[in-house]
Order: structure tokens, then sequence, then C-alpha cells
């Protein structure tokens, strides 16, 4: 099998940026749309037409009806706008560029994706380097509005098969987001001063997470994001320690009878070691290695769960597992050999059906993909793979479920072959699309506006947004709340 031709962004996990440590997951980027535009590269004007294809093949079957995709639409427009050399735009044409987002991010129905469009864009400010005064300033302040929009989201809306276990999960998400783009902006003291300190409002959120799973995996993200800010003094110094409290809460999970439910058939301990394993990530970005041994041996619990869970779900959480070691500075200590870890990880692609179901198997293989790239294996990357995993969609078809969730597979493997430069192979002609390209294909699919797809076409949405944002240049540094952060656990610093 011929390794397939890809430029990875990163040479391996020393070469990781901070924010590709703390937000190291697909899931946080696609699914929550935090993190967007990862691995900055030099603006490259064919990966800007495919974005534009991208949107106007969604187009013909999504209208402007679906407020999400038009704010998706709009977003990436402007941010390519703003990236291509051969665009000048004034202050004045910059403005309105941020006012028909902005607009288009207020029409949005649902509260919570009102908030993560709002989130989008204030982070999209930040890491194009544009003037502060474009969301706030005289006669505008985004950030407060945004703040405002997130007391509007309610508990357990979410439609899926997890019912009655997310209580304000919705509502936490949000304020992780909001954390980080008001620190990406510089701002994060205003969520701390003022009539409300909406740190501590987020934080007390964590209680109303009945799911183990939940609270573990939503808590992760949010606790990460107070200690980037310098607020530990709140989350875990203050009447409360929030970190060990949602480690104790994972440890009741036999005693609360609240499992996560998924898609597929999935083992016990993959619902265990998920939220496990956002959490070590989340002590790594602590700096306080105490965690790792309250109420057990936190490594030795990972270690015995990664065991248990069967070779598909492994390549899910490969990479969580391969990025919270290395924060913590475990790696060698906990896998020997580094290598054979990910050969293992990478070749599981081969018993591995990318078209049997969307979840288990259809994002493993951008796990795997992405995991490969993290490490610098590429080189296991094959074309057999890659042809395997971009035409396997129509095997979809099979059953409503997958149908309507194909974008979720989709929109994982656009991202990853956009980060290695191979995004070409989801718009070229292709024999089992009857010529057609797996992007124009998917895109016919979708149902009108996307209503029976629903949030799974944010995923996509998301992805295409992160793809411009990556356009920034390949000199971009990360705004200053990750620049200036330190892993004091982890092994050698990445790029700044």
């Amino acid at each position: 099998m011929r390794t397939a031709s890809t430029k990875p962004p990163v040479a391996g996990l020393d070469d990781l940026g901070n924010e590709s440590r703390v937000i190291a997951t697909p899931w946080s980027r696609l699914v929550r749309g935090i993190g967007l535009g990862q691995y900055p590269a030099a603006f490259d004007p064919q990966a800007a037409d495919r974005i534009r294809t991208a949107f106007a093949l969604i187009g013909n079957r999504v209208t402007d009806a679906n407020s999400y995709h038009r704010f998706s639409r709009l977003m990436a427009g402007f941010v390519l706008d703003v990236t291509d050399p051969r665009v000048a735009l004034d202050r004045r044409e910059t403005e309105r560029h941020v006012t028909e987002v902005l607009n288009a991010v207020r029409s949005v129905k649902d509260p919570y994706w009102r908030v993560m469009a709002g989130c989008i864009l204030l982070d999209g400010v930040a890491k194009l380097g544009l003037d502060l005064s474009l969301v706030s300033g005289d006669g505008i302040d985004v950030p407060a509005e945004i703040v405002s929009m997130a007391d509007d989201i309610e508990p357990d809306r979410i439609r899926d098969e997890n019912q009655g276990r997310h209580g304000d999960y919705e509502r936490l998400s949000a304020g992780t987001a909001i954390l980080l783009s008001h620190g990406q902006l510089g701002i994060s003291d205003r969520l701390v001063t003022g009539p409300r300190n909406f740190v501590l409002e987020s934080l007390d959120l964590l209680d109303r997470i009945p799911g183990p799973f939940f609270r573990g995996r939503g808590g992760s993200m949010l606790l990460s994001a107070t200690s980037l800010l310098g607020y530990d003094e709140l989350a875990l110094d203050g009447d409360r320690d929030r970190l060990r409290d949602v480690l104790d809460y994972l440890d009741r999970a036999d005693e609360l009878r609240l499992p996560p439910a998924f898609p597929q058939a999935m083992t016990e301990s993959f619902g265990r070691i998920y939220p496990l394993l956002t959490m070590l990530n989340a002590i790594a970005v602590t700096g306080r290695a105490e965690y790792l041994t309250h109420g057990r041996d936190r490594l030795g619990e990972a270690r015995d769960l990664f065991e248990a869970i069967s070779p598909a779900e492994r390549t899910h959480m490969g990479l969580y597992y391969l990025v919270a070691l290395h924060n913590l500075g475990r790696t060698h200590e906990e896998l020997p050999s580094l290598d054979h870890f990910v050969e293992e990880i990478v070749g599981t692609w081969r018993s591995v059906d990318p078209g049997d179901n969307f979840f288990l198997n259809g994002i493993a293989y951008p796990y795997m993909i992405q995991t490969a790239m993290v490490t610098g294996r590429t080189d296991l990357v094959t074309d057999d793979m890659l042809d395997r995993v971009v035409d396997s969609y129509p095997d979809l078809e099979r059953n409503e479920i997958d149908r309507v969730n194909r974008p979720y597979p989709f929109g994982y493997l656009v991202n990853v072959l956009g980060e290695l430069d191979a995004l070409d192979r989801l718009f070229e002609p292709r024999d089992r699309y009857a010529g057609r390209s797996a992007f124009e294909w998917v895109a016919t699919q979708l149902s009108p506006d996307a209503t029976a797809e629903g949030s799974r076409l944010h995923i996509l949405d998301h992805a295409l947004i992160g793809y411009a944002l990556r356009q920034r240049g390949a000199d971009s540094t990360d705004p200053g709340m990750f620049r200036d952060f330190t892993f004091t656990l982890g092994e050698p610093q990445g790029r700044p």
C-alpha cells in the first residue's frame, strides 16, 4: 500500500501549540465549535476556492432559512476576505462584514447555537488580529450581548438518546465558549467584575448535570478554561474544589445508574474512559499533579479502561489518551513504545468498515488520521486507507439514523484532510460517485434546508469555518491566553 501524499502541519506531539494541546480533539472543535482554525497556514487560493465551492454545493439543498448554516457561510466568507492578500478591506468594509455576520448570529433561532455562533465570531476576530473595537466599542458590545444570550438556554433541550442525563450541559458548554472567546480577546476580567460573576455562575452549573459522563466531559473543558484564564481561586481554591468534585462524581457512576447512551453499541468502559481522559487533560492544564491520585490512581484507572475497550473504540480514545499523557509529562512512563501504540491504533483501519455506521466506525477514520498527524506518523496514512473512507458515504444510506447523521463523520474527515492539505480527495471526480466528487454527492443527499440532519450539519459548517481560519498565515501566533500559558507538568513546550 502506498503512503498517501500529505503535508502534516506538525512534526509530532512536541510541535503542538497550546491551543491544540488544550482543545485537542475534533469533538470540541467540530461538535462544540471551540478552538477552530488550529494549525494556521499561508493563505491558499485553492483552499479558499474549495471552501466557497463547498458552501455553494451545500447551498443547492440548504437555503438561508437554515439560520446557523447562513451564519457559517457568512462567517467563512468574512474570514476568507480578511485573510486573502488579494483583497484589501478598509475599516468600513470590515465593519460591514462584522455587522452582516453579527446579524446572522442574532437570527439563529436556538439560544444555545446563537451563543456558540457569537463566540465563533469573537474568536475569529481575535485570531484574525482585528481591532477589538469592531465588536466592543462605541455603541456596540457584542461580548456582553452574548453573555446575556446564555441566560436563554434552557436545560434538557437536546433531543437525543440521552434525554434526562444532560441537565444544564448546553448552558455549561456555552459558558466555556464564552470564557474562551473573552480570553482570546483579552477581556476576561469583564466576566468576574460588575453585577455578576459569570465564571462562578458557569461553575455552579456543574451540579446541574446529572449524567457523570456529561458532567465529566463538559466540566473538563470549563475547568481547563478557568485555569487558562487564571481563575483557579474560583474553581479550585475557593469554598469548593470543583475538579475534585467532578472526579468524585465520576466515581459514583455505578450508584447513580445514568450511563450514557450511544448511537451504536459501545462497551461500558467506553462511557467511563471518555470523561476520565478529558478530566486528565484538565488536570494537566491546572498543573496540579495531586489530582492524579485523588480518590484512586487515575492513570492506572485510565490504563485499565483503555485495555477494556474494543479496538474500534480505541481509535476514538487513543488521541485523547496520547494528548493527556503528553500534557501530564507521562507519555514515556505509560507508553514505553509510542510508535507501537500509534501503529496499533492507526492499523485498526484494516478491520473497521467506515460505512458500517456513522459513529463508532464512521468517525474512527478521522480519529486515526488525526492521531497519526499529531504524532508525526502520517506515513501510516495510506492511499488505500483514504480511498476506503472517502468512498464510504453511500454505505450510510442503509438506514435512517446513519443517513441523517452523515454530515457528522464527513465533517470530521473534511477537518483532518484540510489540516493535511489533502482535501482534493473530496473534490475530485470518483467512480464511487459516478464521476462526481464525494463532497458534491454528500451535499446532494442533504434534506431540504437540512431539516432532517439538524445540528449535525453544524459539524460540517464548523469544519469549513475552521479551514477558512487556518488561512490566516503560517506565522500567525495564538492570542495571548494560549501564547502565554505553560504546561508545568508537561513534556517539552511546542511552538507558541
